[in-house]
């Protein structure tokens, strides 16, 4: 691909990430919005740093993209970020705007997470693409990441469409060498004029853009066609493969000498540039990650593809798999010492969450949670959640459950703050709305943890490190309609357990909330505990609590005794308050819950 940053540039080594916030910036983006999940996170505050563009984190990947929609009308290029399955969030509008168009150029990035490093599901959002009518380009790297990222403000405002630009987690968190340029000062376009037959989708204009959007689609293909987003690389004609983003890499490193078709440009596709690349080699593969995308539209076009395993299409492709693809030679077996202890994820020392969900194990309630940090809750030992199927989700769960099962069935939700926020609200407003009896237990530590420590409207803290308004948690549940609202520290857990078991017990929809800042944006620690190894009778319930501060030490007697890690350890006193004969105490009376 070309460059088109002018003469006055500089190379970086930038991660894909940063390369999208570099490309937005100097295309001249003047807005950003989006909300954080991993491998996106990165992209807006990058974006902020530079300068020159506004930046938010909006409570949910739906308003980011409403927001972003206002902000291209009144002229101004966009770029609105997100996850996989933020798409999902966002699709509602999506849908309607790639009828509408644009004013202002808009770039909705959609970072896939091949293999769920960090997700509930593996989607493959090029069929987003495809459904929604919208052009999707794909970088395999960061150079091209920045670079496709300028073009698709330039294709937005040529088409007049949203582009997505599907980077995954190896190009989002890799970092490569990147050609940068100076920021383009983009005057706003056009002026805030009522267009009500673009903007207003009622049935009869929706029609109308419904065939403008047709034509737009057609105009696209005859681009695709023609732009070096789609090229060849030639070589041995014995072999050619088909292939984007990072299996293109993977790819290049396996065969390096056999005949490519790089495709920037993953939806539309050039049906003629690849009926005439296929005619051209003896056999050709197409090398990608996940769903058979591109295999089936190129297959539809009555070129013949050699076949792929379907085992290739779980999970991200490495090199090691791509060549077993190609050359049928099995991938090498990694050596694994069979004697080293597993590592699962873990709760951090101090977690506030932690007291949450061992007194919930401790009460014997099911659990309906969501996702974030709180999800670690489902692992032993405290084996304290049952369900996570999406943001929100848990709220809701709880509400059908108890209408099918009564309030007799000890059923609770538990729900982070930032996803309270995102989605949780809802479902709270039908549980007062239908007379429901849930309890929602909001754990609320001031951050949006699992992501990286970003803000959201329960702090008072905006992106740009501005106050914003703070939301009052306690006054909007009573607001929505319930009335039993109770907030706890979770570090005193005999009152967190009192509020609990109240809360369980009433007949009536109920909300606590337990409030105790993460731990890890707490920078005064307290001294860690002491241990009495006389009085201790090993019975293990502080070990029982998972904290990777604690472990068991086998000395030779029947039972291991606790070992603490003074240097992990951050005297949240959990411990202290679960030991049964006073074994562990606190540093200091101050220190106690």
């Amino acid at each position: 691909m070309a460059d088109t940053a002018g003469d006055r540039s500089e190379l970086l080594l930038l991660s894909g990430n940063q390369a999208i916030a570099r490309g937005a910036w100097e295309a001249g983006a003047r807005f950003g919005s989006g909300y954080p999940g991993t491998p996106s996170s990165e992209i807006l505050p990058a974006l902020g740093e530079l300068g020159g563009c506004y930046v938010e984190w909006s409570v949910n990947e739906k308003v980011a993209l409403e927001a972003g929609i206002g902000a291209s009308i009144a002229g101004a290029r966009v770029l609105v970020t997100m996850k996989h399955v933020g798409l999902n969030v966002a699709a509602d509008p999506l849908f309607t705007l790639v009828y509408t168009g644009v004013e202002g150029g808009m770039v909705i990035v959609t970072a896939d997470d091949p293999s769920m490093r960090s997700s509930q599901n593996e989607q493959d959002n090029r069929q987003y693409a495809r459904a929604a009518k919208a052009p999707m380009l794909e970088p395999a790297d960061s150079a091209e990441a920045r670079e496709m990222t300028r073009l698709g403000f330039e294709l937005s405002e040529r088409f007049d469409t949203p582009v997505l630009l599907r980077p995954v987690t190896r190009v989002c968190h890799s970092d490569t060498l990147v050609q940068v340029g100076e920021r383009e000062e983009v005057e706003l376009r056009g002026d805030l004029e009522p267009n009500p037959r673009k903007y207003v989708m009622i049935p009869a204009w929706a029609q109308i853009r419904r065939s403008d959007m047709a034509e737009r689609m057609r105009a696209m293909v005859a681009f695709a066609e023609e732009s070096d987003l789609n090229f060849e690389i030639e070589g041995d004609r014995s072999v050619g493969i088909i292939a984007s983003g990072t299996p293109f890499q993977y790819a290049r490193e396996v065969m390096p000498d056999a005949s490519f078709l790089k495709l920037g440009m993953v939806w539309p596709l050039p049906p003629e540039k690849i009926r005439a690349f296929a005619e051209s080699v003896d056999t050709l593969y197409v090398i990608e990650e996940l769903d058979p995308f591109l295999t089936r539209e190129i297959m539809a076009m009555g070129v013949q593809v050699e076949p792929v395993d379907e085992s290739f299409r779980e999970g991200e492709l490495t090199p090691a798999r791509v060549r077993e693809i190609l050359t049928g030679k099995p991938a090498p077996t990694i050596a694994v010492d069979e004697d080293l202890p597993p590592r699962p994820p873990v709760l951090c020392a101090g977690c506030p969450h932690r007291a949450v969900y061992s007194l919930l194990s401790k009460l014997k309630v099911y659990v309906n949670g969501d996702i974030g940090c709180y999800t670690l809750g489902a692992l032993p030992p405290l084996n304290a959640l049952h369900t996570c199927v999406c943001m929100g989700a848990g709220v809701s769960q709880a509400h059908g459950i108890q209408k099918v099962r009564g309030h007799e069935a000890k059923v609770v939700a538990v729900i982070g703050d930032s996803t309270f926020v995102h989605s949780g609200i809802t479902g709270l407003v039908n549980i007062a709305y239908n007379s429901g009896v849930s309890t929602v237990v909001i754990l609320d530590n001031g951050t949006t943890a699992m992501t990286g420590g970003q803000v959201h409207p329960g702090v008072g803290e905006t992106l740009s490190g501005m106050p914003g308004g703070q939301l009052d948690f306690e006054a909007l549940c009573r607001a929505i309609g319930i009335e039993d609202v109770v907030t706890v520290d979770p570090y005193d857990m005999a009152a967190t357990e009192a509020a609990l078991k109240a809360a369980i017990a009433t007949p009536t929809p109920s909300v606590v909330i337990a409030r105790r800042e993460c731990v890890l944006m707490v920078r005064d620690r307290q001294p860690a505990p002491s241990f009495d190894l006389d009085t201790c009778i090993r019975c293990g319930r502080c070990i029982q609590l998972g904290c990777p501060a604690l472990s068991a030490l086998d000395d030779g007697e029947k039972r291991p005794r606790p070992l603490i890690d003074e240097d992990m350890c951050t005297g949240c006193n959990q411990c202290v308050q679960v030991c049964p004969v006073g074994a562990l105490k606190a540093a200091s009376d101050g220190d106690e819950a």
